[in-house]
């Protein structure tokens, strides 16, 4: 079943109110998680029933129910069935920035490294497109895992929206004018000076295949 990123992640929300609390969320519950409208909501959950993913009563707030896996919350201590896929948005410049997409894919954790750790509906995938990282071991072609985060501490290896609308992956310092600075990490790539930017979300892990 291919789902977009957005159904995708509506889809993970679901599922983790109904395991951690024990209930599905309203649309505008939905609505506020993600950042947008109601309306918008409503398009993205109709998509999904249609696709056979999530059924809903129109006459009930919290009717969302997962129809291809509707399975109780798991144990204590133990991973959801599909643990070992995080949602693969597209590439991530390690180089010059370039133009921001997504694209439908999943990239299964379990192919990689065996067992996943953490909630995976906090995190995602980027592939790595350039050398600007490579002092720090992120080489062109690498996965990054990053967790869904919108601050920065310096020193953070950041996946950053920049004003003009391009994602950088970059390591991430606020100077004392205010501005910040994103660091490559290759003395041949200069750093990226922005008065602002949106931060994505935090390296938290590197995949790499031979």
């Amino acid at each position: 079943m291919n789902l977009t990123p957005k159904q995708l992640r509506i889809y993970e929300l679901v599922r983790h109110w109904r395991n951690e609390r024990g209930y599905s969320p309203t649309m505008q519950e939905l609505a506020d998680e993600l950042g947008v409208s109601k309306v918008t909501v409503f398009e993205h959950v109709q998509a999904l029933v249609e696709k056979g993913v999530l059924s809903r009563n129109p006459n009930k707030a919290r009717s969302l129910a997962l129809t291809a896996d509707d399975e109780p919350a798991p144990m204590r201590g133990s991973a959801a069935p599909d643990a070992l896929t995080l949602p693969l948005l597209g590439r991530i410049a390690a180089g010059h920035p370039v133009e921001k997409f997504e694209q439908d894919e999943t990239l299964s954790l379990g192919q990689v490294f065996g067992p996943a750790r953490g909630r995976h509906n906090e995190m995602f995938a980027l592939q790595v497109e350039g050398m600007s990282m490579k002092d720090e071991s992120i080489l062109d072609g690498d996965y990054v895992i990053v967790e869904r985060r919108s601050t920065a501490r310096n020193g953070d290896r950041v996946v950053a929206l920049l004003p003009n609308g391009e994602t950088t992956l970059k390591t991430f310092f606020r100077e004392r004018d205010g501005r910040i600075r994103l660091q490559p990490a290759n003395p041949e790539f200069e750093p990226i000076i922005v008065d602002e930017c949106q931060v994505q979300g935090i390296v938290i892990g590197v995949m790499r295949r031979y």
